[in-house]
């Protein structure tokens, strides 16, 4: 059985801590954000969860205990077995994107590349070439 669980709060700083220890407290996804400006006259953002239903109490309970510790919960909510609308034509507005965080590294290697991957080539035969841990053939 899927639940659906909001935390709705104002500022991102306190909608970050929500979703951290929520997501650390039980087995939920994050499924969505929503931004609104004008929540007491300042950023209101909504946290979605998703997962089963104990999961979704447990991260929402979590979630809101520790943003109360950084700023304000404007409110909170877990909807057991959200309906096929609800779950199929409102939630898709606010689903999050797939993202690929690349480390520093990743983005440093791209900035030296050389045209056609010739540094990757190069740079893997060198590895081949100076492997000394090969067992004999």
């Amino acid at each position: 059985m899927q639940a659906l669980g909001l935390i709705e709060t104002v500022g991102y700083s306190t909608a970050v801590s929500a979703a951290d220890a929520a997501v650390k407290a039980a087995d939920v996804e994050i499924v969505g954000i929503e931004k609104v400006i004008g929540v007491d006259g300042y950023l209101g953002v909504t946290i979605h969860f998703n997962g089963d239903v104990a999961a979704v109490k447990s991260a929402v309970d979590a979630g809101v205990s520790s943003a109360e510790r950084i700023g304000k919960v404007i409110s909170a909510h877990v909807i057991p077995r959200a309906h096929s609308e609800v779950a199929g034509k409102l939630l898709p507005q606010f689903k999050l994107k797939e993202m690929h965080l690349e480390t520093d590294a990743e983005k440093e290697y791209k900035t030296e590349e050389e045209p056609n991957g010739k540094k990757l080539a190069k740079e893997l035969n060198e590895l081949n070439e100076n492997d000394n841990d090969k067992p004999p053939v």
